[in-house]
């Protein structure tokens, strides 16, 4: 497929992502990221690490320190090219709303001259972290894309009045809101010119590979894992207080005395939050070794607190787990409706203990498991996302929208119907755009600036 300007568009020759992380420190689990390698596969792209929703906080005592070290050394490196037709920049900015004010015209300077010496000069811009929203504009986007994945006016230390206000100026300004939790959709679509539907993907070969040669891999890279017994319940992520329910997992820790936990990612929670002796806590793990930690364990849990930030959540961490063929067992969260008979969900610790002895006991085949999550890969949502937006008229073709490739139809009713599972078929392959451009703003349609 051969993509050309909509009559009047400029040619979109790059993409700058305001992204709500830090390339460096993690750079796969997060959906801006995943689907700005799919992007790159088209057009130059700009990474800005992201500018931040909230002050680190003295409080977090060790996490504290670290958030710090790892934000110095981000800028220190630049504008660096990470991966071919990728660059990842870290600008100087102040997080919190007298902050941002203060360095807003710095920022723009700083993200347009990298810009710039990338070749970008007329940017798909893509919102991933809220407080972006005012600089959009002083860009010149030819399109802009809002990523509403996170509710970051719930995230602990934020300014909830202020990130409610971004959110709602990019829904108005953005020509695509994209979501990947159809209950935040259906809640909030009223408020977007464009919503759109397109969840996380796995990087689905990885865990699957993983967990058919669990015990192979285990040998040869798991050296904490060897000395903790079986059955093993494992949780892999970060483990921070407005996710994690410390008080349940504790409780059903105790419930389990004959059973191993472990735990990997980084904590934020105090010292000696937990001192089982069958919790085995390993900390954070390089990426390329998260998919044999998985697999080491016989059941994968996802103790979540209840709240806000946890409802309106999707992780990707979900289809993670059953790419790698282990049962699930989880507190609920509203997106849990497209997963009905493939996890468990418990409401307490003694539901939650339960479903783990019954896991154990017994357990859905692993290929039953995979068969879920096997189609939705991130090339499958990045190829949704491109023949949607050429859909809506953003895009402007020579040929038919490109339809899914063989795997990929399950992902596209994921786009076409959300609250649906995906149906079961094989379509013929699409071609590659050779340049992709940008339907022209709505005429008497507002920007950033002028909303201010």
């Amino acid at each position: 497929m051969r993509i050309f300007p909509a009559a009047g568009a400029p040619h979109v020759d790059g993409v700058i992502c305001f992204g709500d992380s830090d390339w460096w420190y993690h750079n796969r689990g997060h959906y801006d990221m995943q689907m700005m390698r799919q992007m790159a596969a088209h057009m130059p792209v700009l990474y800005v690490n992201s500018i931040g929703v909230r002050m680190p906080q003295l409080r977090e005592g060790g996490m504290f320190l670290r958030r710090i070290r790892r934000k110095m050394q981000s800028l220190g490196r630049g504008l660096t090219a990470a991966e071919p037709n990728f660059s990842v920049f870290s600008p100087l900015s102040v997080p919190g709303r007298l902050g941002q004010v203060v360095s807003r015209p710095v920022l723009v300077q700083q993200v347009r001259q990298a810009a710039r010496r990338l070749g970008i000069h007329h940017p798909l811009v893509w919102v991933a972290c809220p407080t972006a929203a005012t600089v959009v504009d002083r860009l010149r986007p030819a399109a802009v894309i809002y990523q509403r994945t996170d509710a970051y006016e719930n995230l602990p230390g934020a300014d909830a009045g202020q990130i409610r206000r971004l959110d709602r100026l990019m829904k108005k300004r953005a020509d695509v809101t994209l979501f990947c939790s159809s209950y935040v959709m259906e809640t909030e679509k009223a408020q977007c010119r464009n919503p759109m539907f397109v969840d996380h993907g796995v990087d689905f070969d990885r865990f699957a590979a993983a967990g058919r040669n669990g015990s192979d891999v285990e040998l040869l890279h798991l050296d904490p894992l060897k000395g903790v017994g079986r059955p093993r319940i494992g949780f892999v992520g970060s483990i921070d207080s407005h996710t994690f329910d410390a008080g349940l997992f504790n409780a059903v820790v105790r419930q389990l005395p004959e059973v191993e936990f472990v735990l990997v990612g980084g904590c934020s929670l105090p010292e000696g939050w937990c001192r089982a002796p069958n919790v085995t806590h390993v900390g954070q793990r390089p990426y390329e070794q998260v998919a044999a930690y998985m697999a080491a364990c016989d059941v994968l849990i996802m103790p979540w607190n209840r709240n806000d930030w946890i409802r309106a959540c999707n992780p990707v961490k979900l289809k993670e787990y059953l790419a790698v063929g282990r049962p699930v067992v989880t507190t609920f969260f509203e997106e849990l409706h497209r997963y009905d008979g493939f996890v468990r969900v418990a409401g307490d610790a003694d539901s939650f203990a339960e479903a783990i002895r019954d896991a154990l006991v017994a357990p859905e085949t692993e290929e039953t498991l995979r068969e879920r999550v096997r189609r939705e890969t991130w090339r499958a949502k990045g190829r949704l996302l491109l023949a949607e937006l050429t859909r809506l008229g953003l895009l402007a073709r020579e040929t038919e929208v490109p339809i899914p490739g063989p795997g990929e139809a399950d992902a596209a009713q994921d786009v076409a119907q959300p609250e649906t599972r995906p149906a079961q078929g094989v379509a013929q392959p699409a071609r590659r755009p050779d340049w992709l451009t940008a339907h022209p703003r709505e005429k008497g349609s507002m920007t950033m600036d002028e909303i201010h």
